[in-house]
């Protein structure tokens, strides 16, 4: 089976892309493949912001978080690309910080590296 690493480059507004990369995420899963992180680099990062509050009928992008966290699939923010944009790197929720040179190190090690634009 193959080790994956996924990356998502676009704001928690493009939900087409959020729902094909958590789709894709548990067809993995599904069919014995491993995910050893999801990198939100880019736009990305504001999935991992606690300053929005979605209305009950959108999409409940956190919770989409929250269920792949729970499978343990590790889940990183760019640190630099959070500090650009003015997200609150210590209250990032289910997302460990990390910096880019640790992304280069998984994606190296992994059979498969799939970025979500």
């Amino acid at each position: 089976m193959s080790r994956f690493v996924l990356s998502l480059h676009t704001p928690p507004s493009d939900h087409d892309t959020t729902q094909r990369l958590v789709k894709f995420a548990n067809a993995c899963l599904a069919q014995g493949h491993t995910i050893d992180a999801i990198f939100l680099y880019q736009q990305g990062i504001y999935h991992a912001s606690t300053h929005f509050d979605l209305s009950s009928d959108e999409l409940q992008i956190s919770a989409l978080w929250q269920q792949l966290a729970d499978r343990k699939i590790n889940l990183m923010l760019c640190v630099t690309a959070a500090e650009k944009r003015g997200l609150d790197i210590k209250n990032t929720g289910v997302f460990a910080v990390a910096g880019l040179a640790e992304f280069a190190m998984l994606a190296s090690d992994a059979d498969k590296w799939v970025q979500f634009k």
